[in-house]
């Protein structure tokens, strides 16, 4: 394997090596920013006075700024050029990042997560394209799989470094770390990165833009506050879910009958693009979901500090580097295998952290944890070469487009859905454990043996009470990997129903 990358790298000049590094580090600073904070949130929550569904807004409403950003990437790039795109995006990543940072409120550091996910939408979609173009045809292979090294060591340098600087340091270092390596990337995309010609009467269709923008922020905004506010009982949740439906209706009326839609509908005629429309968003649930629900469920049950939590979601980013391996491999005989074994693997993780009780093991969660990775990196692959199969060339980027605004939507939602989920087990499982709490229980004389030692009676019902919450959040924990588990195992029939290959072509 090596001696064919050396024969492959040898016809790359100094000017390409250059390009290909520069962007295989903007690469991997977006991957990075997408799970650094992740590990912090217990320290943030704590830091802004804020519960555990109100800090969940840090990273679904990040997801939701990259979601709606990057279909515009083509646009933008038409508009603008690659070389003023690619500078404006790292200059507003970097600086979004440095004020998430300085923020003192938990709705500030909402606001500046937004711009940063925004900004660093377009980063990997460009970063891609510029390295298509730049690269001949016969070296696009080896191009693409040193960049994609960034994409899948992201996840890994991410946890890891977030979880030594947050607890050596604080929460706003692990922002503030972005910043220098956003720097170092400037300075190589200012040196490097060649403009291309930009058309500045191409026009966007602002109609579809801001009614599906409008629709998925209010979305959000209904499935993160509804649990707070009551859902349907509030007047808020019920505005928020009318004017989700108005613009999800002015969105998807209006691309059916606009010549150039903001994203094109027809495209699902074609099965296997329907059938990939429907895998990638259960492939957004399955994403990033889990890395949002281990920090809190790590810390707050069992008092794990950031460092070994960071090293336990790197062990994620392990699986995925492996699995991106194994899939090149099982692609070149059908790529229905590699998906179905990538979404049985996070499935199963899912249900093998599920099955877990409140003295789960350190190598335990690491097992899982790999497991999904593995998953994630098995069926990506498959998954894109599914989509794409008997589409034409020219609609390749505006399905990439789609493809990616599902993962995140995808993602976003079932943070929301299983921190929610957490939640009201909690609550209501807490409330069913306090009715056993009675002077008749007479399980309640052997106070040692129930794990109460202090003889003191307040101090016995405080400690009495925490456990019962620990006990009670671990089953809402429980609870929400059920449900993931669930998610997973649904998209397996559906892959019975991918086309399979035709002679000459696969998929």
């Amino acid at each position: 394997m090596s001696s064919a990358l050396d024969e492959s790298s040898k016809g790359i000049t100094f000017f390409q090596w250059m390009i290909l590094g520069t962007l295989t580090l903007t690469s991997t600073l977006y991957a990075m920013s997408m799970t650094i904070a992740n590990i912090a949130l217990p320290q943030l929550q704590g830091a802004l006075g804020a519960t555990q569904d109100q800090i969940a807004w840090t990273v679904t409403f990040n997801i939701v700024g990259t979601a709606i950003v990057t279909p515009m990437t083509g646009w933008l790039t038409l508009r603008f050029g690659q070389r003023r795109l690619m500078l404006c995006a790292i200059f507003g990543f970097a600086t979004s990042s440095i004020l998430c940072g300085q923020a003192t409120a938990l709705p500030e550091l909402v606001i500046y997560r937004v711009f940063q996910g925004a900004f660093g939408g377009p980063l990997v979609p460009l970063s891609q394209a510029i390295i298509l173009g730049v690269f001949p045809r016969q070296l696009h292979s080896f191009a693409t799989a040193v960049w994609g090294m960034g994409v899948v060591c992201g996840p890994i340098i991410g946890p890891t470094v977030g979880g030594y600087i947050s607890e050596a340091y604080s929460w706003r270092w692990i922002f503030y770390i972005i910043a220098p390596f956003s720097l170092l990337a400037f300075l190589g995309a200012w040196l490097y990165v060649r403009n291309t010609t930009h058309n500045k009467l191409n026009k966007l269709d602002w109609t579809g833009f801001i009614s599906l923008s409008i629709a998925v922020t209010a979305l959000q905004l209904m499935l993160d506050r509804g649990n707070r506010l009551d859902w349907f009982d509030s007047k808020e949740i019920l505005i928020e879910a009318a004017i989700a439906i108005i613009c999800f209706y002015i969105f998807t009326a209006h691309i059916l009958t606009s010549r150039n839609p903001y994203l094109n509908p027809w495209l699902l005629k074609d099965r296997n693009y329907l059938l990939g429309f429907v895998l990638v968003f259960i492939y957004g649930t399955l994403n990033f979901t889990p890395l949002v629900l281990y920090p809190s469920m790590l810390q707050d049950l069992r008092g794990y500090p950031e460092s070994i939590i960071g090293l336990l979601l790197a062990a994620r980013g392990f699986g995925a580097f492996m699995g991106n391996f194994l899939v090149l491999i099982i692609s070149k005989r059908d790529p229905r295998i590699g998906l179905a074994l990538g979404f049985i693997a996070q499935a199963s993780s899912c249900w093998l952290l599920a099955n877990f009780d409140i003295n789960m093991t350190t190598a335990g969660v690491a097992w899982a944890s790999a497991i999904q990775g593995f998953g994630v990196g098995l069926s990506w692959v498959p998954l894109t070469i599914v989509m794409f199969s008997n589409i034409d060339p020219k609609f390749v980027p505006e399905g990439t487009a789609v493809l990616h605004l599902l993962r995140n939507i995808g993602s976003s939602i079932y943070i929301s859905l299983t921190i929610t989920i957490v939640i009201r087990s909690t609550s209501i499982n807490y409330s069913d454990f306090t009715n056993f709490i009675n002077p008749f229980n007479e399980i309640l004389l052997f106070g040692r043996e129930i794990g109460s030692s202090n003889s003191k009676m307040f101090f016995d019902l405080s400690n009495l009470s925490d456990e019962i919450e620990r006990q009670s959040a671990m089953i809402g924990y429980i609870n929400a990997f059920y449900f993931l588990a669930i998610t997973g195992f649904l998209a397996l029939p559906l892959i019975f129903f991918v086309k399979s290959f035709t002679k000459g072509k696969e998929l």
